[in-house]
């Protein structure tokens, strides 16, 4: 189920990163999906490192640190590493995610290799043969879409309401979701507990803006030439096809009118809406819960949240006034854009040519193997993190970054301590919270089971839509049970990492706790600028705008005073004025950054990168003259800063930026790599700026939370 209060901190930019797949059709990783979700004393204390780590010939001499300081640090780079033509963007992070990539290719070529002779059942075998049926690309073209005509063939039987009711509570069961998502996650008012979650979904297009604006109206005709497209490769007749695609609009258009903005979906009240099913059937009187909930297998005692009622009052609406025949397009469309990547190339070409080309402007797919790869990691996903830890991830490395959590944690908690704006009965309710924070480091303590997930070797439609009951069906068995806060939302290969407001647990998978982020050999002042405020950042998500809203058992309460909670929004809107400023793209000077839909992430950045300098100069205190020691020529506090910047650095596709801009709540890279920065002082005296440099806001500017 789509999380959407889950804290990332950054968008997926690798089909690496996709999380355990409810169905079949989130396995889309070659194209730009539309939106429907960062060393205590002992490590600290380590001795400067004897070669650099951080190479400074990649700095601009030509770029004055103080006026652009992302351009300073990666101007240079980004003009040497243009971006691949199979991406929409390159950096950093995507560096390290090709590099977990390849080191997954080698994992499931020898899974496939050995699966044959595998213990039957085993991880490696249902890898093996995943990976296998993905690959065999002559089977998967000759088959066509026969695998797909049964469920065409169903949508074509549809005759009225009832009928379509009946399809999607099966279609669900199968872990096929329509219109709407439902799944499991904590009760937003007992987070100790598990409950169902039904909340909005069914569009194509990024936003709902998209569906109305005039700017998108290219981008929508484009989107109805793919659907007619679509269904044409199916049999259906052009005419017929075109006339059909005009239906699908419609549909959508409505369902976006009553769909909720990226800005308003990030507000907690409307992500939970507590019903019982009666209630529930009161909204939506023609959709019988009851009669879903057990197709799916569930048993709703109390309730659920029917989190979004206007999406779901005019989803009741249109199962008794929509056509059958508009409905039946709209669900055959569906059905082909969701199954498109198991079936032969042809589809695959077609959702390509919209969601890459056209809405992303990514040049060429990627290579099969990565998008196949794509499809283990959202069918089978925490297995190959089984198999990548037991490879790569050294129990060192979890050590050493279990000693930087700590350190940045107690940075964290110091901050609090001491801010002069908040009372003392605000404070003591925030190291409530901080003292609840669970960290989970690399990897599950626990790994999932597999053993009721059959796999075979020669049918990749088939094992996708048997991955995606599978993991349908182990979300759902968590429903009406307590609570795993040791439970995992990304695999370990991810090069990622994550807060979660519902469990108070900030997550770093084993992947990010490499270069740039993390180096055993760099000195202090290169880990904490990278690690160290990833770490500070997603502590720091527990005490934004919406983390704030959760106190320290998930639960979704106000911990804070009246008049706190009023000196905490005045702060955070002069961060919400600052990035409405920025606008990063220059052909379109008109098209800011929405400083509203991006305001968790830019005061965990804030937050973390404050917490994470203090954090170093706790640990440079424990090595006498460390502080103003130089490296290649630079000081410690200078090369947090360059270490920070650095792992933002990267350049993306136009069209691209722009749906990040319309629906990402996570700003451009490169104005992450001076938002944070130009807020400190500690950067101006770094870097010896003066009042005026752009990198210097004045005091009455400068925004200070945490």
């Amino acid at each position: 189920m789509t999380k959407p209060y889950l804290k990332p901190l950054a968008l997926a930019v690798s089909l690496a990163l996709s999380l355990a797949a409810c169905g079949k059709q989130e396995a889309n990783n070659d194209q730009a999906a539309p939106a429907k979700p960062s060393t205590a004393a002992a490590a600290a204390a380590a001795p400067v490192a004897k070669k650099s780590v951080f190479d400074v010939s990649e700095l601009d001499p030509n770029i004055n640190a103080c006026q652009d300081f992302n351009g300073f640090v990666s101007a240079k780079w980004v003009a040497a590493n243009p971006i691949p033509d199979d991406r929409t963007r390159w950096g950093a992070f995507d560096q390290l995610a090709e590099n977990s990539l390849n080191t997954q290719h080698d994992i499931v070529d020898e899974a496939n290799k050995g699966a044959d002779s595998a213990k039957p059942g085993s991880i490696e075998q249902k890898i093996g043969w995943l990976y296998r049926s993905g690959m065999d690309e002559a089977a998967i073209n000759k088959a066509g879409f026969d695998p797909l005509k049964p469920q065409l063939e169903q949508i074509a039987g549809l005759k009225n309401t009832a009928d379509i009711v009946s399809y999607i509570d099966q279609r669900f069961s199968q872990g096929d979701k329509q219109v709407f998502d439902f799944g499991s996650s904590p009760d937003f008012q007992d987070a100790k507990m598990q409950i169902g979650y039904a909340n909005e979904s069914g569009l194509g297009l990024p936003t709902k803006d998209y569906y109305t604006k005039p700017d998108y109206k290219n981008l929508r005709d484009a989107y109805v030439v793919y659907i007619a497209k679509s269904l044409q490769l199916t049999g259906v007749a052009e005419a017929d096809a075109k006339k059909q695609a005009d239906d699908v609009l419609k549909f959508e258009t409505e369902l976006a009118a009553a769909s909720l903005s990226p800005v308003d979906a990030r507000d907690p009240k409307n992500q939970y809406h507590f019903v019982s099913v009666k209630d529930a059937d009161k909204v939506t009187p023609h959709f019988d819960w009851a009669k879903f909930f057990t197709a799916q297998g569930v048993t709703i005692d109390k309730g659920f949240s029917l989190s979004q009622p206007k999406f779901f009052a005019q989803f009741d609406k249109m199962l008794a006034s929509t056509p059958v025949a508009q409905w039946q397009a709209y669900l055959r469309f569906h059905a082909i854009d969701g199954a498109a990547n198991y079936l032969s190339q042809d589809f695959q070409d077609a959702r390509f040519a919209f969601y890459g080309e056209t809405l992303s402007g990514q040049p060429k797919q990627k290579p099969r193997w990565k998008r196949v790869l794509g499809s283990v990691n959202g069918s089978v996903g925490e297995a190959l993190g089984q198999l990548y830890v037991n490879k790569v991830f050294k129990p060192e490395a979890k050590q050493r970054a279990e000693v930087l959590v700590d350190n940045v944690r107690n940075a964290l908690k110091t901050r609090i301590e001491n801010l002069d704006w908040m009372s003392a009965e605000t404070k003591a309710k925030a190291i409530a919270k901080w003292n609840t924070f669970l960290p989970k480091i690399g990897y599950p303590e626990k790994w999932r089971d597999w053993s009721g997930l059959e796999i075979k070797p020669d049918s990749y439609f088939a094992n996708a839509e048997a991955a995606g009951k599978f993991n349908y069906q182990y979300d759902l068995a968590k429903i009406g049970k307590p609570t795993d806060r040791k439970d995992w939302s990304m695999t370990p290969q991810t090069v990622n990492a994550y807060y979660n407001p519902t469990d108070n647990t900030i997550n770093f998978p084993a992947a990010i706790l490499q270069p740039p982020f993390f180096d055993a050999d760099a000195d202090d002042a290169i880990n904490y600028g990278g690690i160290g405020a990833v770490i500070g950042h997603e502590a720091s998500h527990g005490f934004d705008d919406q983390g704030s809203q959760f106190d320290g058992e998930g639960n979704n309460k106000n911990w804070w005073t009246k008049d706190d909670s009023e000196k905490f929004v005045a702060r955070t809107d002069k961060l919400v004025k600052q990035f409405d400023d920025y606008t990063p793209l220059k052909d379109k000077p008109d098209l800011h950054v929405n400083g509203k839909l991006t305001l968790g992430e830019n005061i965990a950045d804030l937050g973390g990168l404050n917490v994470a300098y203090d954090a170093l100069h706790t640990a440079l205190k424990t090595q006498p003259g460390s502080t103003d020691q130089k490296v290649d020529g630079y000081s410690a506090d200078q090369r947090f800063f360059l270490s920070w910047a650095r792992v933002w650095r990267g350049s993306v596709r136009e069209k691209q930026a722009v749906v990040y801009l319309n629906s990402d709540p996570h700003a451009p890279a490169m104005l992450r790599a001076i938002g944070a920065p130009s807020n400190m002082e500690a950067f101006a005296a770094a870097f010896q700026c003066k009042p005026g440099d752009a990198m210097v806001r004045s005091t009455d500017k400068q925004v200070k939370i945490w």
